[in-house]
């Protein structure tokens, strides 16, 4: 039997219920592909796909709106098995961080902690414009062919940070958390862990983004567990997401047209 004390005091109320209801600390094999998917496929995929695209001498509107609807069909397919495979295997909403108790903290929660991510990516976006060239080669690099670069661009391009928002916070947080605590790993594990596969989901982005990834995810995934629900991480990564398209352009391709709210 999974024993009380792998989680301490304070851990969310789902999350001890679903630790206490493990039998033995085995994982079945559909949660085991999941997990090769989130920790294997996804680096691999979107290695291959950055080196695809940084191959290509120019990529203009129809190849970034292609990017965008391919990653926002993939994100949602791959959400929506999981949730499946999660449902079929008696994770309970409270567990997968869909439920919401105290609707006005989180929802304070949500809107306060987005404006103090927005604004730290922000500093962050113009702090790397300030670096020198070669410091900031890679990201140009990344942001020319990825970042949007009008306001044709920009709108698909806030539909797949609202996108990566919900399925990554519920793949990462919900799920790989929920899962993680099911097995009954100890909750400082499940966090590190977490935080892992979603670094390596963003690997392509060079060792820095792993890095920086990895210690965003530790952090939403404290707060996950603080406020017992995805709500407010959920936002918080489409404020990221959101400013990166906004501010990217601005700060990393000066020559470029600025795009809608990010005018010089």
């Amino acid at each position: 039997m999974c024993g009380r004390s792998c989680l301490p005091r304070g851990v969310s109320r789902n999350l001890r219920e679903g630790h206490r209801k493990c039998s033995h600390p085995t994982m079945p094999w559909d949660f085991w592909l999941i997990f090769f998917a989130l920790g294997a496929i996804l680096p691999w995929r979107g290695r291959a796909r950055l080196k695809k695209l940084l191959a290509m001498p120019q990529v203009g509107t129809p190849e970034r709106l292609a990017l965008y609807a391919s990653t926002v069909a993939f994100q949602w397919i791959a959400a929506a098995v999981t949730a499946w495979r999660a449902w079929s295997r008696g994770l309970s909403p409270g567990e997968l961080g869909l439920a919401i108790h105290g609707r006005t903290r989180i929802l304070a929660a949500a809107i306060v902690g987005a404006a103090i991510v927005a604004s730290l990516q922000w500093l962050n976006l113009r702090r790397i414009g300030r670096s020198s060239e070669k410091a900031r080669e890679f990201m140009q690099a990344l942001a020319e062919r990825i970042l949007p670069r009008s306001s044709v661009e920009l709108l698909p391009y806030l539909g797949l940070a609202v996108t990566a928002g919900l399925c990554e916070e519920f793949l990462y947080r919900g799920f790989a958390m929920a899962a993680l605590t099911r097995a009954g790993l100890p909750i400082w594990s499940v966090i590190l862990l977490s935080s892992l596969l979603f670094g390596l989901a963003h690997l392509y982005q060079g060792r820095g983004g792993f890095v920086g990834t990895m210690l965003i995810g530790a952090a939403f995934g404290v707060a996950r567990i603080a406020y017992d629900a995805l709500a407010p991480v959920v936002l918080w990564h489409i404020a990221v997401d959101a400013v990166a398209g906004i501010a990217g352009p601005r700060y990393l391709l000066r020559a470029a047209k600025p795009v809608l709210g990010a005018e010089t």
